[in-house]
């Protein structure tokens, strides 16, 4: 049961979003600049890092909104996304890619700098500072957001198919116009 009173059924972030609109846009619009703008990155390794994240965090609804989006974006789909959720030391990814996951878990474990060893890693398998800043945003707003989610005690979708919708929902329209 949620913390606060929220005036909808909806579950996750998005009934607090809906329930708050005047956070909700900035919100969303960080999600949508993080996500879907510029980057080196493709929007499934940005969605993914994100799933990663929230996975570490164990906020449920946020691993798998962003899970079942990473997955509608990428190659191998939701058995890569669970691969890496599980371990992604072992999944089948990019040695790049495997060291930004890197980076992201030492974002999510604690504030403080990355291990030079972790970052040199990274641009050992060609990171830029782009990927390397992509990366540590990505992973330290998660952080915000499932403290956000999980802090309030929101619930979980109850629907078969919720996070597959959300999935194709923000692959297609993204966060901005969300909620």
């Amino acid at each position: 049961m949620p913390h606060i009173r929220i005036a909808n059924d909806l579950p996750g972030i998005r009934g607090l979003m809906t329930d708050r609109p005047d956070t909700a846009a900035p919100l969303n619009a960080i999600a949508d600049t993080l996500l879907r703008g510029d980057s080196p990155l493709t929007r499934g390794e940005r969605e993914l890092i994100a799933a990663y994240v929230s996975e570490l965090n164990a906020t449920r609804f946020c691993a798998d909104t962003h899970g079942a989006a990473a997955a509608a974006q990428l190659d191998g789909g939701i058995d890569l996304v669970k691969a890496v959720q599980h371990d992604a030391d072992t999944a089948p990814l990019t040695p790049l890619l495997r060291a930004l996951l890197r980076i992201a878990a030492e974002i999510q474990a604690q504030a403080a700098p990355v291990r030079d060893e972790t970052v040199a890693a990274a641009r050992a398998e060609g990171a830029t500072d782009t990927h390397i800043h992509d990366t540590v945003l990505i992973a330290a707003a998660f952080c915000m957001y499932n403290r956000y989610v999980s802090g309030l005690a929101t619930v979980l979708p109850t629907e078969p198919g919720y996070y597959e919708e959300a999935g194709r929902r923000i692959t297609a329209h993204g966060y901005a116009a969300a909620v």
